[in-house]
């Protein structure tokens, strides 16, 4: 007992200590912090500074719906709040802040009212996949710790928005930067769906077949899922405010946040009405039929399946007399990767014998965008448990027939029975989506726009308008 004393008191002394020294040094470096603002800060109309609202967006310069909703939110609060500047992380330094704002115009057709201040991030490979082989949730988590010590060593807001899921930043503006801290969530980092296909050792593109025909190792990454699940739901409720894009991620972030009375959904802003000003006509006799997926070329979307269903549909000739099909896979390429990522579909499409049947535009713009989804007959989606799906309301409200995955948002917000009347159809599986197109193909153009007509009518709730009037009414307790 007395060997036990002699150990556990200076143990607990020294643990004592040193709980003390961390607390002093980051309350120290808070001080300092807010010093360094008030000393930089810049000055604002009547002498007054601005209130600085920052959005953590490290790949602002992409071309996928995350940009589109940072964009949108910028120029909502440029319209409402006049004595703000908005202020954007990004790791883009390929780019200059005038090319990145002219980006946003020319693939989102959205125009900001005022300037934008850009800082410059020169750590952003600390949150790159690639830099992380295994324990990629928690490599790229905890780099986007250290990516946010960075910025917020170039600058410290007063309002401080997370828009692209680097949820492990938020106690580090709220507590060492003092900000009034909010998030937007396009898809939970962890998911209680991730946690069940890795309990049910299912194979998929984040959880390859040697981890799921080991058991031992299937139960060592699920112990580490649930670790990282419990650290998650730590930082995540750090946030005052929390934004969702879907039903499916509410609930999700609910069960792991547990954020209940600050979290809301704001779907996505959606150009709905860019793509209904396409003429809505019966469809003309043509010689050639287009399916048009538009998505960027992330592993998750799924092209392969877009591929393997398309080869499926045009091998079984269950078309008959119909005219020609093509297939055009749209979207935008971040980095190296994605490159490669799209080299490997042109092998798939040649090993299957359509790849004359398939073409590849990428990161195009947006009038590009417009004409292809003119005039295409089907939009095609394949993610599984996407948190949304932007390019399943755009090419519902361009006038295509949706074709999207029997899960996540398309299931639940979007490709549902609007005032009873259906609105597109829902597939799982390879053959199913063969299935799906054929049978949409072989309906008579008048059904066609009967479900056309009726998709276009339920997008108003995913426009501009919407999206600008729910994420201020979300946004609102961070300005009070």
């Amino acid at each position: 007992f007395r060997l036990l004393c002699s150990l556990l008191v200076p143990a607990l002394f020294l643990s004592g200590a040193l709980c003390l020294c961390v607390a002093v040094l980051l309350w120290g470096a808070r001080l300092w912090l807010q010093a360094r603002k008030r000393r930089l800060g810049p000055a604002g109309r009547d002498g007054q500074q601005p209130v600085l609202v920052a959005f953590f967006h490290p790949y602002c310069n992409a071309g996928g719906g995350g940009e589109r909703v940072l964009w949108c939110a910028i120029r909502t609060l440029q319209k409402k709040y006049k004595n703000i500047t908005c202020v954007v992380y990004t790791g883009d330094r390929d780019a200059t802040g005038e090319e990145i704002v002219e980006g946003a115009f020319r693939r989102f057709n959205i125009k900001l009212t005022h300037p934008v201040k850009f800082v410059f991030l020169e750590k952003r490979y600390l949150v790159e996949a690639s830099l992380y082989p295994h324990f990629t949730l928690l490599g790229q988590s905890l780099g986007s710790v250290f990516l946010g010590w960075e910025a917020l060593l170039k600058c410290v807001p007063d309002i401080y928005i997370d828009s692209m899921g680097y949820a492990f930043t938020l106690p580090l503006f709220k507590y060492l930067g003092g900000c009034r801290v909010g998030c937007y969530v396009h898809y939970p980092t962890i998911s209680t769906d991730m946690l069940s296909v890795v309990r049910n050792q299912d194979t998929r593109f984040n959880n390859a077949a040697f981890i799921t025909n080991n058991p031992l190792i299937s139960k060592f990454k699920l112990v580490y899922y649930y670790l990282f699940a419990f650290l998650y739901g730590l930082v995540g409720s750090c946030s005052d405010v929390v934004m969702v894009n879907s039903s499916w991620t509410l609930n999700h972030i609910l069960s792991i946040w547990r954020t209940g009375a600050c979290t809301s959904v704001v779907y996505p802003p959606c150009d709905v009405q860019t793509f209904l000003d396409i003429p809505l006509e019966e469809e003309k006799s043509t010689a050639e039929c287009s399916i048009v997926s538009v998505s960027q070329f992330r592993p998750e979307k799924d092209h392969p399946l877009q591929i393997r269903a398309f080869a499926k549909l045009l091998k079984e000739k269950r078309l008959g007399q119909q005219p020609s099909l093509k297939l055009i896979l749209i979207g935008g390429c971040r980095n190296q990767q994605d490159e490669e990522r799209v080299n490997n579909l042109k092998h798939l499409c040649e090993e299957l014998g359509v790849s004359a049947n398939v073409m590849f535009r990428v990161n195009i713009p947006f009038k590009e965008l417009k004409k292809h989804l003119a005039e295409a007959t089907i939009g095609l989606h394949t993610m599984w448990n996407e948190h949304f799906g932007i390019g399943v309301v755009e090419c519902m409200a361009a006038g295509t027939v949706i074709l999207a995955h029997n899960s996540g948002g398309p299931k639940l917000d979007i490709v549902v029975p609007y005032e009873g009347r259906i609105t597109g159809f829902l597939a799982e599986n390879e053959d199913n989506y063969a299935e799906k197109m054929a049978y949409i193909l072989s309906l008579s153009p008048e059904k066609r726009l009967e479900i056309r007509e009726n998709a276009r009518r339920s997008v108003y709730r995913f426009s501009d308008r919407h999206f600008e009037e729910t994420f201020l009414l979300s946004v609102e307790p961070l300005f009070k």
